[in-house]
């Protein structure tokens, strides 16, 4: 969730970090500090808050140097403060330090470090790692070996980035475990390193990924690269495509507004060269599936948190009705610790916006020791979730800056159903007859979430309707009970208001006690095969003194008829209804936030890509 920007080189280091860092404030932080090599000492700015804080600071007390590293904090030691924001120094004023992650064992280091006579300047258990470095460097060793023995010391996940006026020529980076990505970007006589793309993206499309347990020396001139342990490493050199101009926003007030616009073109993306509609035919190439493992799959477990959980639900549905292979969805976190039935005919399948949560990776790495088969579905190229499976599926829709998933929750809802197509042609569990229909049906996507884009001002104006209230109710069944979930998330997220979402049937076994004037209740009711039902869930809200906000498909007058506000959507089949039904849901938590005046692309106390548990 912290974010991470080093530079070495001959420009001026601290503007790359700060502007580097204005790139990362999408993860989600309370503080902000750099610290820059300046006439052979280094000098730290660092602040709580917002990065604007950290920028008045370098304004008011300029530094500047060829060698610096930056940083945005996400407290999990220590109160969000200016004492407790990174870079870390040590005591000499010759080391410091950046860090993503928890250091597992900080109490034990911190006990020894304490008895040795050391002083901490803060309440994080970063400082442990800096004061273990200038420890050895005061015991004679250099910085590279100091790092290594500090960094074969830390339990627990890490990313960390480490410099000493002792070595001006350098900066050490490293990766342990599923702390977040380590990105190096490569340039002519300077470097780059951040824990995302977007933040060096203006600067080198060449880029770096540091495994785990990875070890880089970054200097102007090159970059060098082994294990924790010493072991040299050939890196791969990858080259990333993306136009800076895309993580701009544009016309659009908000990055989220931007994203939700932008689903029409990443939907497109995501079925460029994937799709053949005149054979109707489906290629996952980087998936590696094989006639022979298609059909040895019995069960596929899906891994996901959050809004990928909520995909991971639709794609459940579509994997058993087209595929016919049981599919369980499972929150990743609580995946680990519940002793899961899988075995080598199982196949773990992750979804992941940053391809680095750490409760996701962990998942996988535990359903890999138990002998299934990985795949990951992500959208950052190069990520953790990416490399360490088997196959994989790219999301394709660029970077998503908004906190609150828009895009990259749509984009995998197209690569399941396309998944499910192709592993039932593969089985033979459907005919070329049904998969053309199948394969033909997903032409129309991008068109119709461009018709609930079309509708704004409406989703607007039920916002208008909406913004006081306190508390909501979201509906749906089948399909779409996940998009109630997903709905009643987004609210949360970005309005601060209190939303719970139910599969509509179990609205009478309790949550119909709440139903009154003061709770609203939204209700997913497209025509589809639960179309009645749900008819009959809105009757039931009504005669409570329920205000009910539908979902239904143009020109359905009897939805109209029964309740208070309507959300128009397209017909749309069914199999792809949560791919539609979803934008006005998105919409409608966007205006609320805007009009209650809130953050809406950095709501409090979240973090776009969640590196600890």
């Amino acid at each position: 969730m912290c974010g991470i920007v080093g530079y070495i080189g001959e420009q001026d280091a601290t503007p790359i970090i700060l502007k580097g860092l204005k790139k990362l404030e999408y993860r989600g932080y309370d503080s902000a500090g750099l610290a820059v090599l300046t006439n052979g000492h280094i000098e730290v700015r660092r602040d709580a808050g917002k990065l604007a804080n950290l920028e008045h600071l370098v304004d008011e007390t300029p530094i500047h140097g060829r060698l610096g590293i930056g940083h945005t904090r996400w407290a999990t030691h220590g109160e969000p403060s200016a004492r407790n924001a990174h870079p870390h120094m040590g005591a000499t004023g010759k080391v410091v330090v950046v860090h993503n992650g928890i250091v597992e064992n900080f109490i034990e280091l911190k006990e020894e470090l304490l008895k040795g006579g050391a002083k901490f300047q803060s309440d994080t258990d970063t400082e442990t790692i800096v004061l273990l470095v200038e420890k050895y460097m005061i015991a004679g060793d250099d910085l590279e070996t100091a790092a290594r023995k500090t960094l074969s010391r830390l339990k627990g996940a890490h990313g960390v980035v480490i410099f000493s006026s002792n070595e001006p020529d350098k900066i050490i980076a490293a990766r342990i475990g599923n702390a977040g990505g380590v990105v190096l970007g490569l340039g002519e006589g300077e470097n780059y390193i951040a824990s995302d793309i977007p933040a060096i993206m203006e600067h080198t499309r060449r880029l770096i990924f540091l495994e785990s347990r990875q070890m880089a020396i970054v200097k102007r001139d090159g970059v060098t690269i082994s294990t924790i342990e010493g072991k040299p490493v050939t890196p791969q050199v990858s080259s990333i495509a993306w136009d800076p101009v895309a993580a701009e926003k544009g016309e659009y007030r908000h990055f989220m507004q931007k994203e939700i616009h932008e689903q029409v073109r990443s939907l497109n993306d995501t079925l460029a060269g994937r799709v053949d509609f005149e054979e109707g035919t489906i290629r996952l190439p980087q998936l590696n599936l094989t006639d022979e493992t298609a059909r040895s799959i019995n069960k596929i477990v899906m891994l996901a948190c959050g809004t990928a959980w909520h995909a991971g639900m639709v794609g459940k549905i579509l994997l058993e009705r087209i595929a016919r292979i049981p599919t369980s969805n499972e929150i990743a976190s609580e995946f680990r610790y519940a002793d899961p039935i899988v075995d080598t005919h199982t196949v773990a399948m992750a979804i992941s916006q940053s391809g680095e949560t750490a409760d996701t990776l962990a998942a996988m790495e535990e359903a890999r020791k138990r002998g299934a088969h990985l795949w990951s579905i992500v959208n950052a190229i190069g990520s953790q979730a990416m490399r360490v499976a088997d196959g994989y599926i790219s999301m394709q829709t660029g970077p998503e800056i908004g906190v609150a998933s828009t895009k990259a929750f749509t984009a995998p809802l197209v690569d399941l159903y396309m998944l499910a197509i192709l592993l039932a042609d593969k089985r033979g569990t459907i005919d070329a007859a049904q998969r053309k229909a199948l394969v033909h049906d997903l032409r129309l996507v991008p068109e119709l979430v461009g018709k609930c884009l079309d509708r704004e001002k409406e989703v607007e104006a039920v916002a208008h309707e909406l913004k006081d209230t306190h508390d909501m109710l979201y509906l749906g069944r089948g399909i779409n009970m996940p998009i109630a979930y997903e709905g009643a998330l987004k609210l949360k997220e970005i309005s601060y208001i209190h939303a719970e979402a139910y599969p509509a049937g179990e609205m009478k076994h309790g949550p119909i006690a709440l139903v009154d004037k003061n709770m609203p209740v939204l209700a997913l009711a497209t025509r589809d095969q639960w179309y009645e039902k749900m008819i009959s869930q809105i009757e039931q809200a009504k005669a409570r003194g329920g205000i009910v906000v539908a979902v239904a498909t143009e020109g359905d007058e009897r939805v109209a008829s029964l309740v208070d506000k309507v959300l128009w959507v397209p017909e749309t089949p069914w199999m792809l209804s949560p791919i539609i039904n979803v934008i006005p849901l998105q919409l409608l938590a966007y205006h609320i936030a805007c009009l209650r005046g809130l953050d809406v692309d950095q709501p409090r106390n979240l973090a776009k890509s969640v590196t600890v548990e």
